[in-house]
Protein backbone atom coordinates (compact mmCIF):
# COMPACT_ATOMS: atom_id res chain seq x y z
CA UNK A 1 0.00 0.00 0.00
CA UNK A 2 1.09 3.71 -0.74
CA UNK A 3 1.03 6.19 1.12
CA UNK A 4 -0.13 9.88 0.37
CA UNK A 5 2.47 12.29 0.16
CA UNK A 6 2.24 16.15 0.49
CA UNK A 7 4.52 18.44 -1.79
CA UNK A 8 4.05 22.35 -1.06
CA UNK A 9 3.37 24.77 -3.59
CA UNK A 10 3.21 28.98 -3.14
CA UNK A 11 0.82 31.36 -4.49
CA UNK A 12 -1.13 28.98 -7.29
CA UNK A 13 -4.43 30.74 -8.80
CA UNK A 14 -7.56 29.30 -8.66
CA UNK A 15 -9.86 28.21 -11.25
CA UNK A 16 -13.19 27.11 -11.56
CA UNK A 17 -14.15 23.87 -13.69
CA UNK A 18 -17.96 23.34 -13.87
CA UNK A 19 -19.16 19.75 -14.41
CA UNK A 20 -22.17 19.09 -16.18
CA UNK A 21 -25.14 16.52 -15.37
CA UNK A 22 -25.50 13.20 -15.49
CA UNK A 23 -28.54 10.71 -15.18
CA UNK A 24 -30.62 10.29 -12.58
CA UNK A 25 -30.08 7.51 -9.81
CA UNK A 26 -32.37 4.24 -10.05
CA UNK A 27 -34.35 5.41 -6.80
CA UNK A 28 -35.43 2.05 -5.68
CA UNK A 29 -32.42 0.25 -5.64
CA UNK A 30 -30.47 2.98 -3.11
CA UNK A 31 -33.28 2.98 -0.97
CA UNK A 32 -33.43 -0.76 -0.63
CA UNK A 33 -30.07 -0.62 0.00
CA UNK A 34 -29.76 2.10 2.24
CA UNK A 35 -32.17 0.65 4.16
CA UNK A 36 -31.24 -2.50 4.84
CA UNK A 37 -27.56 -0.61 5.58
CA UNK A 38 -29.21 1.17 7.88
CA UNK A 39 -30.61 -1.96 9.60
CA UNK A 40 -27.19 -3.91 9.65
CA UNK A 41 -24.92 -1.07 10.35
CA UNK A 42 -26.79 2.15 12.15
CA UNK A 43 -23.58 3.73 12.59
CA UNK A 44 -20.77 4.01 10.20
CA UNK A 45 -17.80 5.67 9.46
CA UNK A 46 -15.06 6.69 6.87
CA UNK A 47 -11.96 4.64 6.68
CA UNK A 48 -8.98 6.65 6.89
CA UNK A 49 -6.99 3.75 4.91
CA UNK A 50 -4.28 4.12 2.12
CA UNK A 51 -5.33 3.91 -1.44
CA UNK A 52 -5.49 0.55 -2.83
CA UNK A 53 -3.17 -1.88 -4.43
CA UNK A 54 -1.90 0.17 -7.76
CA UNK A 55 -3.12 3.72 -6.51
CA UNK A 56 -0.37 6.96 -6.29
CA UNK A 57 -2.25 9.28 -3.92
CA UNK A 58 -0.41 12.99 -3.89
CA UNK A 59 -1.19 16.20 -1.90
CA UNK A 60 -0.30 19.48 -2.93
CA UNK A 61 -1.27 22.43 -0.70
CA UNK A 62 -1.30 26.14 -2.10
CA UNK A 63 -1.63 29.12 0.27
CA UNK A 64 -3.63 31.91 -1.71
CA UNK A 65 -4.74 35.70 -1.11
CA UNK A 66 -8.08 36.31 -0.94
CA UNK A 67 -7.23 38.58 -4.34
CA UNK A 68 -7.74 36.55 -7.28
CA UNK A 69 -9.37 33.50 -5.37
CA UNK A 70 -13.17 32.50 -5.87
CA UNK A 71 -15.74 31.06 -3.31
CA UNK A 72 -18.67 30.96 -6.29
CA UNK A 73 -20.21 27.79 -5.20
CA UNK A 74 -19.98 24.70 -8.29
CA UNK A 75 -22.15 23.16 -10.31
CA UNK A 76 -22.89 20.12 -9.05
CA UNK A 77 -23.02 17.20 -11.13
CA UNK A 78 -25.91 14.49 -11.12
CA UNK A 79 -25.33 10.98 -10.35
CA UNK A 80 -23.65 9.09 -13.50
CA UNK A 81 -23.88 5.38 -11.20
CA UNK A 82 -27.08 3.89 -11.29
CA UNK A 83 -27.68 1.17 -9.16
CA UNK A 84 -24.41 1.17 -7.95
CA UNK A 85 -23.58 -0.44 -4.66
CA UNK A 86 -20.96 1.39 -3.01
CA UNK A 87 -22.54 4.62 -4.31
CA UNK A 88 -25.86 3.95 -2.45
CA UNK A 89 -24.34 3.75 0.83
CA UNK A 90 -22.51 7.07 0.77
CA UNK A 91 -23.43 10.06 2.84
CA UNK A 92 -24.62 12.97 0.41
CA UNK A 93 -21.18 15.07 0.64
CA UNK A 94 -19.39 11.80 -0.74
CA UNK A 95 -22.06 10.80 -3.36
CA UNK A 96 -21.48 14.84 -4.95
CA UNK A 97 -18.33 14.21 -5.07
CA UNK A 98 -17.96 10.47 -6.06
CA UNK A 99 -20.21 12.38 -9.12
CA UNK A 100 -17.52 14.79 -9.86
CA UNK A 101 -14.73 12.85 -9.56
CA UNK A 102 -16.45 9.99 -12.23
CA UNK A 103 -17.25 12.16 -14.49
CA UNK A 104 -13.89 13.86 -14.62
CA UNK A 105 -12.55 10.75 -15.36
CA UNK A 106 -15.04 9.88 -18.14
CA UNK A 107 -14.33 13.25 -19.67
CA UNK A 108 -10.32 12.72 -19.28
CA UNK A 109 -10.59 16.36 -17.70
CA UNK A 110 -7.35 17.64 -15.99
CA UNK A 111 -8.71 18.55 -12.73
CA UNK A 112 -11.93 19.77 -11.00
CA UNK A 113 -12.81 21.68 -7.94
CA UNK A 114 -14.98 19.06 -5.68
CA UNK A 115 -17.53 19.81 -3.17
CA UNK A 116 -15.74 19.21 0.01
CA UNK A 117 -13.48 20.35 1.96
CA UNK A 118 -12.37 17.37 3.81
CA UNK A 119 -9.59 15.50 2.15
CA UNK A 120 -10.94 11.92 3.74
CA UNK A 121 -14.23 12.16 1.88
CA UNK A 122 -12.38 12.95 -1.43
CA UNK A 123 -10.23 9.33 -0.38
CA UNK A 124 -13.43 7.53 0.18
CA UNK A 125 -15.24 8.94 -3.43
CA UNK A 126 -12.20 8.23 -5.28
CA UNK A 127 -12.20 4.79 -3.70
CA UNK A 128 -15.92 4.15 -4.39
CA UNK A 129 -15.79 5.22 -7.78
CA UNK A 130 -12.95 2.65 -8.29
CA UNK A 131 -14.99 -0.31 -6.63
CA UNK A 132 -18.27 0.45 -8.84
CA UNK A 133 -16.12 0.60 -11.86
CA UNK A 134 -13.78 -2.03 -12.82
CA UNK A 135 -13.76 -0.64 -16.06
CA UNK A 136 -11.33 2.46 -15.47
CA UNK A 137 -8.27 1.58 -16.83
CA UNK A 138 -6.53 4.79 -17.73
CA UNK A 139 -6.26 6.27 -14.95
CA UNK A 140 -4.43 5.24 -11.35
CA UNK A 141 -4.47 7.32 -8.19
CA UNK A 142 -4.63 10.94 -7.99
CA UNK A 143 -3.24 14.14 -6.70
CA UNK A 144 -5.59 16.88 -5.01
CA UNK A 145 -4.36 20.22 -4.72
CA UNK A 146 -5.57 21.97 -1.28
CA UNK A 147 -6.55 26.05 -0.53
CA UNK A 148 -6.44 28.37 1.82
CA UNK A 149 -6.85 31.71 3.26
CA UNK A 150 -4.81 32.31 6.21
CA UNK A 151 -5.59 29.21 8.07
CA UNK A 152 -8.83 28.51 6.20
CA UNK A 153 -9.43 26.04 3.87
CA UNK A 154 -11.77 27.24 0.53
CA UNK A 155 -10.83 24.65 -1.43
CA UNK A 156 -9.77 21.00 -2.73
CA UNK A 157 -8.98 20.58 -6.33
CA UNK A 158 -8.93 16.35 -7.64
CA UNK A 159 -6.47 15.60 -10.58
CA UNK A 160 -6.76 12.36 -12.01
CA UNK A 161 -2.73 10.51 -12.69
CA UNK A 162 -4.10 9.63 -16.17
CA UNK A 163 -1.81 6.42 -17.81
CA UNK A 164 -2.76 7.67 -21.04
CA UNK A 165 -3.33 10.12 -23.64
CA UNK A 166 -7.12 10.36 -24.18
CA UNK A 167 -6.48 9.04 -27.79
CA UNK A 168 -4.88 5.87 -26.84
CA UNK A 169 -7.45 5.25 -24.56
CA UNK A 170 -10.48 5.41 -26.52
CA UNK A 171 -8.37 2.82 -29.29
CA UNK A 172 -7.86 0.34 -26.21
CA UNK A 173 -11.55 1.28 -25.56
CA UNK A 174 -12.58 0.14 -28.57
CA UNK A 175 -10.57 -3.23 -28.37
CA UNK A 176 -11.93 -4.00 -25.09
CA UNK A 177 -14.90 -3.98 -26.05
CA UNK A 178 -15.53 -5.54 -29.06
CA UNK A 179 -13.76 -8.55 -26.96
CA UNK A 180 -16.56 -7.92 -24.25
CA UNK A 181 -19.43 -8.04 -26.22
CA UNK A 182 -17.87 -11.53 -27.76
CA UNK A 183 -17.86 -12.83 -24.33
CA UNK A 184 -21.09 -12.19 -23.30
CA UNK A 185 -22.54 -12.81 -26.67
CA UNK A 186 -22.71 -16.46 -25.60
CA UNK A 187 -24.91 -15.67 -22.19
CA UNK A 188 -28.25 -14.91 -22.72
CA UNK A 189 -29.63 -11.15 -21.09
CA UNK A 190 -32.67 -13.07 -20.18
CA UNK A 191 -30.83 -15.67 -17.96
CA UNK A 192 -30.90 -15.69 -14.54
CA UNK A 193 -28.67 -13.69 -12.09
CA UNK A 194 -26.92 -17.03 -11.22
CA UNK A 195 -26.24 -18.16 -14.90
CA UNK A 196 -24.57 -14.95 -15.89
CA UNK A 197 -22.34 -15.33 -12.72
CA UNK A 198 -21.71 -18.52 -13.19
CA UNK A 199 -20.76 -17.71 -17.05
CA UNK A 200 -18.63 -14.70 -16.39
CA UNK A 201 -16.81 -16.44 -13.47
CA UNK A 202 -16.40 -19.83 -15.75
CA UNK A 203 -14.98 -17.75 -18.83
CA UNK A 204 -12.64 -15.89 -16.65
CA UNK A 205 -11.33 -18.70 -14.54
CA UNK A 206 -11.09 -20.94 -17.53
CA UNK A 207 -9.36 -18.67 -20.44
CA UNK A 208 -7.40 -16.00 -18.50
CA UNK A 209 -3.80 -17.06 -17.26
CA UNK A 210 -2.96 -15.83 -13.67
CA UNK A 211 0.63 -13.92 -14.14
CA UNK A 212 2.21 -12.14 -11.93
CA UNK A 213 4.35 -10.59 -14.21
CA UNK A 214 1.50 -9.34 -16.83
CA UNK A 215 1.79 -5.84 -18.20
CA UNK A 216 -0.84 -4.00 -16.93
CA UNK A 217 -1.88 -6.12 -14.65
CA UNK A 218 -3.91 -3.95 -12.28
CA UNK A 219 -6.80 -3.40 -14.85
CA UNK A 220 -8.50 -4.75 -17.41
CA UNK A 221 -6.45 -4.16 -20.65
CA UNK A 222 -4.41 -7.36 -18.76
CA UNK A 223 -7.60 -8.99 -19.32
CA UNK A 224 -9.44 -8.28 -22.41
CA UNK A 225 -6.07 -7.76 -24.47
CA UNK A 226 -3.16 -9.49 -22.85
CA UNK A 227 -5.15 -12.23 -21.80
CA UNK A 228 -3.16 -12.13 -18.37
CA UNK A 229 -3.37 -11.12 -15.00
CA UNK A 230 -3.60 -10.81 -11.32
CA UNK A 231 -6.31 -10.82 -8.64
CA UNK A 232 -7.05 -6.84 -8.89
CA UNK A 233 -7.80 -7.58 -13.11
CA UNK A 234 -9.75 -10.91 -12.61
CA UNK A 235 -12.61 -8.83 -10.22
CA UNK A 236 -12.25 -5.45 -11.93
CA UNK A 237 -12.99 -7.80 -15.46
CA UNK A 238 -15.95 -9.55 -13.37
CA UNK A 239 -17.86 -6.03 -11.97
CA UNK A 240 -17.08 -4.96 -15.74
CA UNK A 241 -18.62 -8.09 -17.46
CA UNK A 242 -21.57 -8.35 -15.06
CA UNK A 243 -22.59 -4.60 -15.31
CA UNK A 244 -22.55 -4.95 -18.87
CA UNK A 245 -25.35 -8.10 -18.12
CA UNK A 246 -27.21 -6.09 -15.48
CA UNK A 247 -25.83 -7.69 -12.84
CA UNK A 248 -24.85 -5.38 -9.63
CA UNK A 249 -21.01 -6.17 -8.61
CA UNK A 250 -18.31 -4.37 -6.82
CA UNK A 251 -14.82 -5.23 -6.44
CA UNK A 252 -13.85 -5.49 -2.40
CA UNK A 253 -10.04 -5.10 -1.75
CA UNK A 254 -8.55 -6.57 1.06
CA UNK A 255 -6.12 -9.48 2.29
CA UNK A 256 -6.11 -13.44 1.46
CA UNK A 257 -4.17 -15.71 3.82
CA UNK A 258 -2.21 -12.78 4.69
CA UNK A 259 -1.64 -11.04 1.26
CA UNK A 260 -3.48 -8.62 -0.88
CA UNK A 261 -6.52 -9.26 -2.54
CA UNK A 262 -9.29 -8.41 -4.83
CA UNK A 263 -12.82 -10.30 -4.99
CA UNK A 264 -16.23 -8.73 -5.58
CA UNK A 265 -19.40 -8.56 -3.97
CA UNK A 266 -22.31 -9.88 -6.38
CA UNK A 267 -26.32 -9.78 -6.33
CA UNK A 268 -28.09 -12.23 -7.39
CA UNK A 269 -31.73 -13.04 -7.37
CA UNK A 270 -31.92 -10.37 -4.84
CA UNK A 271 -29.35 -11.59 -2.21
CA UNK A 272 -25.68 -10.61 -1.73
CA UNK A 273 -23.13 -13.25 -2.18
CA UNK A 274 -18.67 -12.97 -2.74
CA UNK A 275 -17.14 -14.88 -5.70
CA UNK A 276 -13.39 -14.90 -5.92
CA UNK A 277 -12.78 -15.43 -9.94
CA UNK A 278 -8.80 -15.58 -9.02
CA UNK A 279 -9.42 -18.41 -6.89
CA UNK A 280 -11.46 -20.04 -9.77
CA UNK A 281 -8.72 -20.54 -11.82
CA UNK A 282 -7.08 -23.59 -9.80
CA UNK A 283 -4.41 -25.92 -10.39
CA UNK A 284 -3.17 -29.19 -8.70
CA UNK A 285 -0.01 -31.25 -9.89
CA UNK A 286 -0.49 -35.29 -9.64
CA UNK A 287 2.51 -37.43 -9.25
CA UNK A 288 4.11 -37.61 -13.16
CA UNK A 289 4.58 -33.43 -11.77
CA UNK A 290 1.97 -32.30 -14.63
CA UNK A 291 -0.08 -29.75 -13.83
CA UNK A 292 -3.71 -29.90 -13.60
CA UNK A 293 -6.13 -26.75 -14.18
CA UNK A 294 -9.91 -26.49 -13.13
CA UNK A 295 -12.53 -24.13 -12.52
CA UNK A 296 -12.59 -24.16 -8.40
CA UNK A 297 -16.40 -23.40 -7.61
CA UNK A 298 -14.91 -22.89 -3.64
CA UNK A 299 -15.97 -19.22 -3.55
CA UNK A 300 -18.64 -18.97 -5.76
CA UNK A 301 -21.79 -17.51 -4.30
CA UNK A 302 -20.22 -18.13 -0.72
CA UNK A 303 -21.54 -15.84 2.82
CA UNK A 304 -19.75 -13.68 4.80
CA UNK A 305 -18.97 -16.31 7.44
CA UNK A 306 -17.41 -18.55 4.59
CA UNK A 307 -15.15 -16.32 3.29
CA UNK A 308 -14.14 -14.61 6.17
CA UNK A 309 -11.95 -17.80 7.07
CA UNK A 310 -9.44 -16.07 4.55
CA UNK A 311 -9.95 -13.38 3.10
CA UNK A 312 -10.44 -9.84 5.24
CA UNK A 313 -11.36 -6.44 3.47
CA UNK A 314 -10.23 -3.65 3.82
CA UNK A 315 -12.58 -0.90 5.57
CA UNK A 316 -12.94 1.63 2.39
CA UNK A 317 -16.86 0.87 2.48
CA UNK A 318 -19.94 -0.11 4.29
CA UNK A 319 -19.84 -4.32 3.64
CA UNK A 320 -23.77 -5.77 3.76
CA UNK A 321 -23.58 -9.22 5.95
CA UNK A 322 -24.03 -12.25 3.36
CA UNK A 323 -26.19 -14.96 4.52
CA UNK A 324 -27.92 -16.08 1.67
CA UNK A 325 -27.49 -19.55 0.42
CA UNK A 326 -29.55 -20.93 -2.18
CA UNK A 327 -26.87 -19.25 -4.78
CA UNK A 328 -23.72 -20.70 -4.05
CA UNK A 329 -22.72 -23.20 -6.48
CA UNK A 330 -22.48 -26.06 -5.20
CA UNK A 331 -26.64 -25.99 -3.11
CA UNK A 332 -27.80 -24.97 -7.16
CA UNK A 333 -26.22 -27.93 -8.43
CA UNK A 334 -27.11 -30.37 -5.66
CA UNK A 335 -24.38 -31.29 -4.43
CA UNK A 336 -24.43 -29.34 -0.69
CA UNK A 337 -24.82 -31.81 2.16
CA UNK A 338 -25.82 -30.74 5.56
CA UNK A 339 -26.32 -34.12 6.58
CA UNK A 340 -24.25 -38.07 6.13
CA UNK A 341 -25.57 -39.38 3.04
CA UNK A 342 -22.98 -41.70 1.13
CA UNK A 343 -25.51 -42.97 -1.45
CA UNK A 344 -26.01 -39.50 -2.82
CA UNK A 345 -22.41 -38.54 -2.71
CA UNK A 346 -22.04 -42.21 -4.12
CA UNK A 347 -24.22 -41.62 -7.35
CA UNK A 348 -22.77 -37.99 -8.00
CA UNK A 349 -19.51 -39.45 -8.64
CA UNK A 350 -21.07 -42.25 -10.57
CA UNK A 351 -22.66 -40.03 -13.17
CA UNK A 352 -19.42 -38.28 -13.53
CA UNK A 353 -17.12 -41.11 -13.97
CA UNK A 354 -19.46 -42.58 -16.33
CA UNK A 355 -20.14 -39.73 -18.56
CA UNK A 356 -16.73 -38.70 -18.63
CA UNK A 357 -16.43 -36.11 -16.13
CA UNK A 358 -12.64 -35.52 -14.84
CA UNK A 359 -13.96 -34.18 -11.37
CA UNK A 360 -16.61 -34.24 -8.94
CA UNK A 361 -17.07 -31.84 -6.23
CA UNK A 362 -19.01 -32.03 -3.21
CA UNK A 363 -18.90 -29.54 0.08
CA UNK A 364 -20.29 -30.48 2.90
CA UNK A 365 -21.42 -28.57 6.09
CA UNK A 366 -19.27 -29.29 8.93
CA UNK A 367 -15.81 -31.05 8.99
CA UNK A 368 -16.87 -33.71 10.51
CA UNK A 369 -18.57 -34.91 7.57
CA UNK A 370 -15.98 -33.50 5.32
CA UNK A 371 -13.48 -36.30 6.97
CA UNK A 372 -16.27 -39.26 7.24
CA UNK A 373 -16.17 -38.76 3.11
CA UNK A 374 -12.55 -39.19 3.29
CA UNK A 375 -12.30 -42.09 5.64
CA UNK A 376 -15.89 -44.19 3.90
CA UNK A 377 -14.52 -43.22 -0.04
CA UNK A 378 -10.94 -43.09 0.12
CA UNK A 379 -9.60 -44.88 3.12
CA UNK A 380 -12.28 -47.56 2.94
CA UNK A 381 -12.36 -47.39 -0.53
CA UNK A 382 -15.71 -47.74 -1.40
CA UNK A 383 -15.80 -45.05 -4.16
CA UNK A 384 -15.50 -48.46 -5.94
CA UNK A 385 -18.85 -49.40 -4.68
CA UNK A 386 -20.11 -46.41 -7.61
CA UNK A 387 -17.53 -46.47 -9.62
CA UNK A 388 -17.02 -49.69 -11.45
CA UNK A 389 -13.65 -50.54 -13.01
CA UNK A 390 -11.84 -46.99 -11.32
CA UNK A 391 -8.59 -47.70 -11.50
CA UNK A 392 -6.69 -44.15 -10.48
CA UNK A 393 -8.31 -41.80 -8.10
CA UNK A 394 -6.74 -38.66 -7.29
CA UNK A 395 -8.59 -36.20 -4.78
CA UNK A 396 -8.03 -32.17 -3.47
CA UNK A 397 -9.92 -31.21 0.05
CA UNK A 398 -10.33 -28.10 1.11
CA UNK A 399 -10.50 -28.10 4.76
CA UNK A 400 -11.34 -24.31 4.77
CA UNK A 401 -14.57 -24.57 2.92
CA UNK A 402 -14.85 -28.28 3.75
CA UNK A 403 -15.31 -29.22 -0.18
CA UNK A 404 -14.21 -32.34 -1.03
CA UNK A 405 -13.21 -32.73 -5.27
CA UNK A 406 -12.49 -36.51 -6.35
CA UNK A 407 -10.52 -36.17 -9.75
CA UNK A 408 -11.25 -38.97 -11.97
CA UNK A 409 -7.90 -40.05 -14.22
Amino acid sequence: MKRRKKRFLCAVSLSVILLLGGCGFAEEIRQSIAEELQTQFPETGISDEASSEGSRNQTAEASVSSEGSSDEPQMIVECVSDGCYVYATLDGETQRVYDEIYQTMQEHKESVRVSTLEEEVLDAAYKAVNADHGGIFWASGYVYTQYTRGEERIGIDFSPNYTMEQQEREELQAQIDARAEEITAGISMEASDYEKVRYVYDYLASNIAYDEDADDNQNIISVFINGRTVCQGYACATQYLLERLGVQSAIVTGRANGEPHAWNLVRMDGEYYYVDTTWGNSSYTVDTQEEERFVNYNYFGVTTEEISVTHEPDNNFVLPYCTAKQDNYYVRQNCYFSEWNPDAIGALCAGGYETGNTAVSVKLATPELLAQVRQYFIDEQHIADYCPGLTSLYYLVDEQQNVFIFRFS
